[in-house]
């Protein structure tokens, strides 16, 4: 992966001064934009290939981890596009690309004669989506980031997770509106739609300049950074099986309102990352993140061993509550790893990290509930959760001791 430093503008006494939440909210709309189009598909893909298309539920899990591959793959791309051309193109590629992943999607249902066909137009389209995620998402961080300020990453990051999740929110149960209203062809109708409006509004706005520099081989940042990617890496988990999984174990139970569970979830993480994002300068991101792990493994607790609709529901808004610090928490700690013009490559390489909870979870949680079934998907992340817990407990331990050496 190459450097993903912040692009700054010439204009940099602007990057001290306050800058209103409107201005910021002008770029991580990008954000919110890609994943209102993940969204859409989120809670419909897997009961769609799992029981109208006959395929199993690894395969229906790996529709949904095949978007995740393809971004863990593309994330370093979208870094050296951001770095060498500008936040504003990797925006731009990420709309088109995701304005093609609504084309294939939209082509997929009209091939329902020939199920393997249709279930590769599905793959191509997740592909595609998971590109258009690693450049959107990234472009739309450091292009807010550049054009606010340095001092500004923080309130950048926060608002660009409320409106990921936001967008997650609202499109999971409008997507299972729209494709039993409409059929699954409408909700790549509807994903051009966002991916096309998208591109036209970034294609308005003026780019930031790029400033080019020395900086640390990415091995060197990737092993400072690599002990907290890990603990976001497992402690995304419980999301991750939840997102992917929640339709199909609702539908085991033979329950309804599956989609609720994500719009619980991403509710719940956007009133806690609004609420309480100061909690993580004031106390620091240690402490911070093992109160969010402990409170998003009871959560994940409550899903494993609900008895009840109402349970799982209350279980995933705890577990969203709980995840909504993790990923800013431990980034603050990551990147003071590094000196200050590394820390938007350490912030590229710990991103990256956030990509693998969906990539592991698909063929792994899939096949644990093979064996034992859909409920030990969230018995699977729970230990996950509690392990991202032990290794954020060591790397605390670890920095007071270094700083009782220093003194």
């Amino acid at each position: 992966m190459s450097s993903s430093v912040p692009q700054v503008s010439p204009a940099a006494p602007r990057a001290y001064a306050y800058v209103p939440v409107r201005h910021i909210l002008t770029f991580v709309f990008f954000s919110f934009a890609i994943y209102l189009a993940i969204g859409l598909p989120l809670a419909t893909l897997p009961a769609y290939v799992h029981f109208r298309m006959g395929f199993s539920a690894a395969l229906a899990g790996l529709v949904i981890s095949t978007q995740s591959i393809a971004t863990f793959i593309s994330r370093p791309w979208a870094g050296r596009i951001s770095d060498r051309t500008g936040a504003k193109i990797s925006v731009l590629w990420g709309m088109a690309t995701c304005t093609v992943s609504g084309g294939f999607l939209l082509v997929a249902p009209l091939l329902h004669r020939w199920p393997w066909l249709s279930f590769s137009m599905i793959i191509v389209s997740r592909l595609a989506l998971g590109v258009g995620e690693s450049l959107g998402s990234t472009g739309a961080s450091l292009w807010g980031i550049a054009s606010a300020g340095p001092t500004q990453t923080a309130r950048v990051i926060s608002y660009n997770g409320v409106s990921t999740f936001g967008a997650l929110a609202l499109g999971a149960p409008l997507g299972v509106v729209i494709e039993q209203h409409f059929g699954l062809a409408s909700i790549g109708l509807l994903t051009i739609l966002i991916g096309a409006v998208s591109f036209v509004l970034a294609l308005r706005k003026p780019p930031i300049a790029v400033v080019h520099g020395e900086h640390l081989p990415f091995k060197h940042v990737l092993v400072r950074v690599i002990p907290h990617g890990m603990g976001l890496a497992l402690g995304g988990l419980g999301y991750s099986v939840l997102a992917t999984f929640v339709t199909l174990y609702y539908a085991s139970r033979h329950w309804s309102g599956a989609a609720l569970c994500l719009t619980a979830f991403g509710f719940a993480f956007i009133i806690a990352r609004l609420s309480f994002i100061h909690t993580i300068e004031r106390y620091g991101g240690f402490p911070v993140s093992i109160v969010c792990l402990s409170v998003e493994s009871l959560g994940v607790l409550l899903l494993w061993r609900s008895p009840a609709e109402w349970v799982a529901f209350s279980g995933a808004a705890l577990a969203g509550f709980g995840y909504s610090l993790v990923f800013p928490a431990l980034g603050v700690e990551a990147v003071r790893r590094v000196p200050m013009h590394n820390r938007g490559t350490a912030l590229s390489v710990y991103t990256v990290f956030s990509d693998v909870s969906f990539f592991l979870v698909g063929p792994v949680a899939g096949a644990v509930i093979g064996v034992w079934g859909y409920a030990s998907a969230f018995l699977f992340a729970l230990i996950s959760v509690l392990s991202a817990l032990g290794i954020v407990i060591v790397l605390q331990r670890v920095q007071r001791e270094q700083r009782a050496g220093r003194t």
